[in-house]
């Protein structure tokens, strides 16, 4: 059954990072996944950048369903068509490097949770207008924390996914927090090309339970 946006955003909000990742594997991907979930993660968001990225995220989501607290969302959704596909398919929310409105519909439609990709306030504050209650800041490595820390006030209370330029350091993570992000999208710094290689899945267990611990330890103290 699928989550409402409700819970998708309370788990987010718990967690504060949100995985992304990418891989034509389907039995390499489930390793990863299950890694992750035995770290702490509830919330994963499988990106779609490989050919085969749908038959993978099936594959996925059929071991999701053993879980019955792992929400799997789809990422790097361009358009309205793929959106549906993929909602279809079982995707418990939609992420988006862009921000397309006509992709707002169909989520709504079936009360997916939609997370827009925005690099400006002007963008910020249409997706918000058009339902969104996360938003996604992309890429976070141009903008920087100080683009966060300057819009929060002008329109307070937004919730701010950041992805891209986000390290899983304490100083990384310290900066973007303090901003005022309310979550933050880590890939390719968490899923390491060695821990792939190696396919290394205790070792990521483990870097995964570190980094959401040492991210809840930093939003205690804020």
């Amino acid at each position: 059954m699928p989550f409402s946006k409700q819970q998708i955003v309370k788990a987010i909000q718990s967690s504060g990072v949100v995985p992304l990742f990418t891989h034509d594997d389907p039995i390499d991907a489930q390793h990863v996944l299950e890694a992750a979930y035995r770290g702490g993660i509830r919330v994963f968001e499988f990106t779609n950048r490989r050919k085969n990225s749908f038959d993978v995220f099936s594959h996925l989501l059929r071991y999701a369903d053993q879980h019955p607290d792992l929400m799997l969302g789809i990422g790097t959704i361009m358009d309205a068509e793929t959106t549906e596909k993929f909602i279809q398919a079982g995707a418990h929310f939609i992420i988006s490097p862009i921000l397309k409105v006509e992709m707002a519909s169909v989520c709504h439609h079936h009360d997916r949770l939609w997370i827009p990709g925005c690099a400006t306030l002007t963008e910020i504050v249409t997706a918000r207008d058009h339902g969104a209650e996360v938003i996604k800041v992309f890429p976070g490595s141009v903008l920087g924390p100080g683009f966060i820390s300057s819009i929060m006030p002008v329109v307070p209370g937004l919730q701010l996914m950041i992805t891209g330029g986000v390290e899983p350091t304490e100083q990384s993570l310290n900066e973007w927090f303090k901003a005022g992000a309310f979550c933050v999208g880590m890939g390719s710094q968490l899923f390491t090309k060695e821990i792939l290689a190696n396919k290394d899945w205790a070792s990521l267990e483990t870097k995964v339970r570190s980094i959401l611990t040492m991210a809840g330890e930093i939003r205690s103290r804020l």
